[in-house]
């Protein structure tokens, strides 16, 4: 192998075998001292090479994070238990806030990170609340977990305000008249047919969506678990969602999947369904539209809070009561209706007070 290698050795460069039989290649030139140097012919060796010939140092290793730097207590965080815990999606989150601040102040001491620079951290983002939000709330999870740690004394996130959230109407509701609309446009047996029945029929997110499938299906029941929340929820399935996913078409694991059967991420999902939403005339419906159309069918059937907590995967109430009080108060203005016409109709017989009498009665 080594009579196989170049003869001829670049300037400066020397060639030494090791006691056990390797080779080795170092850079020397004059009196300064060795530079230890790649395998010849390997593609580091150019690399390292110039680097030398330059008097830049050869070493191509990643600098040692600074042990008191940000930049360490979060790669320290993202080993730890609490981490690990929160759902997939929400790592994936962090994961991309975490990336941002390291590249802006990684190398900073993260005990200098007072109450007023994460302030400063979520104004700069409060253009977009959402982002503000999960800014604090990545590094809530980071200096909690240093506190409990004992990596440092004060949480500065504790006295930091979450900015006010929007107070829109959010993601529109579907009606009807949409679900028609578009199974109008999309006929049974194409993709797009099976996107809009699996989210209408599961009132799954859209990251539940692009999984779920004939895997998770036992004695008509299909069962998954939440990546937002970890929460396992079961979903019986409908005769009208047998019937779509029978014809199809639908990938191997996946109920969900694009042209060449392939499963599909929920970003993409969502921009492939967005489109086909456009193609139906609906401009101003998403994925998550359904799911809140599926909601609030549920709430104004009547099931309890308990119910559409098990069915939609909510907890602590607040959700599911947000869609039984929007269902009561339809119902309640549909019996207020009821009682106001009745409270207007006619007190007199038929026939009674008529213009004919009331002339006949006020003549000489």
């Amino acid at each position: 192998m080594i009579d196989a290698m170049p003869r001829k050795l670049p300037p400066f460069v020397c060639r030494e075998r090791t006691r056990h039989g390797a080779t080795t290649y170092y850079f020397r030139r004059g009196k300064a001292r060795r530079i230890r140097l790649p395998v010849l012919g390997s593609g580091d060796f150019d690399e390292a090479y110039q680097a030398a010939l330059s008097g830049v140092s050869a070493t191509t290793r990643k600098p040692k994070i600074g042990v008191n730097s940000l930049e360490w207590l979060i790669a320290q965080y993202r080993q730890s238990a609490a981490y690990a815990t929160l759902a997939t999606a929400t790592r994936r989150q962090r994961d991309n806030i975490f990336l941002h601040i390291i590249e802006r102040s990684g190398r900073a001491s993260y005990r200098a990170v007072t109450a007023t620079v994460v302030d400063q951290g979520a104004n700069d983002r409060k253009a977009t609340p959402a982002q503000a939000r999960n800014f604090l709330d990545a590094l809530r999870g980071l200096f909690r977990w240093a506190k409990a740690s004992e990596l440092v004394e004060i949480d500065p996130t504790e006295s930091v305000k979450n900015p006010k959230r929007c107070k829109g109407p959010g993601f529109k509701v579907w009606t009807d008249a949409d679900v028609a609309a578009y199974e109008c446009r999309w006929a049974a047996g194409t993709k797009e047919r099976v996107w809009l029945h699996v989210l209408l029929y599961t009132g799954l997110r859209r990251g539940d969506a692009v999984r779920i499938g004939r895997q998770h299906v036992k004695d008509g029941i299909a069962t998954i678990r939440q990546e937002k929340t970890g929460t396992e929820v079961n979903i019986p399935m409908p005769a009208e969602l047998e019937a779509t996913l029978s014809t199809g078409p639908t990938g191997d694991l996946a109920w969900i999947c694009g042209t060449r059967g392939e499963p599909l991420k929920k970003e993409s999902f969502g921009n492939v369904f967005k489109r086909a939403c456009v193609a139906a005339g609906l401009t101003d419906k998403s994925a998550h539209g359904v799911r809140k159309n599926r909601a609030t069918t549920a709430a104004e059937a009547g099931l309890s809070v308990a119910e559409l907590e098990s069915l939609f995967g909510w907890q602590g109430g607040t959700m599911a009561s947000h869609y039984t009080r929007s269902a009561n108060r339809k119902r309640l203005a549909v019996q207020g209706a009821e009682k106001i016409r009745n409270a207007q109709s006619p007190h007199l017989s038929a026939g009674a007070g008529t213009d004919t009498e009331l002339v006949a009665k006020t003549a000489p």
